[in-house]
């Protein structure tokens, strides 16, 4: 199996992990499976590093570990561990089945969208690309699909796994300095919405995104 293979396998992984999370009952769980998404990624950016000779893929691999697979995750689950709503039950609006079928339709679309790229650098890893791209929408609709606001933030991670992903198949030999922006952007904007969501669960005891529509001046 030559590298980019490897690189096309890892990359689906990413949608079954990106499923748990979603449909993971608690956010303690959905962090914990978000953690071993981010492993995926790390195993993701080290292998193209190796099958495209791009050793700051290896430096993205090191960062990504630090703050994907460790800081972020522990962040999230002992915040959200503190949080609670029983009323809002699981928050989902679709069903875990509606969710896979989705998961399926999307990257079905990006799969036959990426198929009409030409680019050189797309070359040899179209399915990684077309996840990549299926995982940044599958994100937000992980967003509009979730009443919790904690699952929502998730949303937002995976968006930005997405995102993470696709820069570094069609631009693996940018600075080791982007790689660091990019991280730490992500760590900053789940550090907002955590405390967004703990002042929100304080004030108001709910978790619920539907209850939040009166404004307070």
């Amino acid at each position: 199996m030559s590298g980019l293979q490897i690189v096309n396998g890892l990359a689906g992984l990413l949608i079954v992990t990106s499923l748990l999370v979603v449909v993971a009952r608690k956010p303690s769980q959905s962090a914990k499976f978000y953690a071993l998404q981010s492993l995926v990624l790390v195993a993701v950016f080290v292998a193209l590093g190796s099958a495209t000779n791009a050793p700051q893929l290896y430096v993205w691999a090191a960062v990504a570990f630090v703050t994907k697979v460790v800081l972020v995750p522990v962040i999230m689950a002992r915040s959200f561990g503190r949080l609670s709503d029983e009323r809002l039950g699981s928050g989902e609006r679709i069903s875990p089945a509606v969710t896979v079928l989705l998961a399926a339709v999307v990257v079905l679309l990006c799969t036959l969208i990426i198929s009409g790229v030409t680019l050189p650098a797309a070359a040899g890893i179209k399915p990684a690309l077309a996840i990549s791209l299926a995982h940044f929408f599958f994100g937000l609709a992980c967003i509009v699909t979730q009443r919790n606001i904690l699952k929502q933030v998730f949303g937002y991670c995976l968006m930005e796994n997405g995102s993470h992903l696709t820069l570094a198949l069609l631009a693996g030999s940018a600075p080791e300095l982007v790689e660091i922006g990019i991280t730490t952007d992500a760590v900053f904007a789940v550090v907002i919405m955590v405390i967004l969501a703990t002042q929100i669960n304080r004030k108001l005891a709910t978790l619920d995104a539907d209850q939040l529509t009166t404004l307070k001046g």
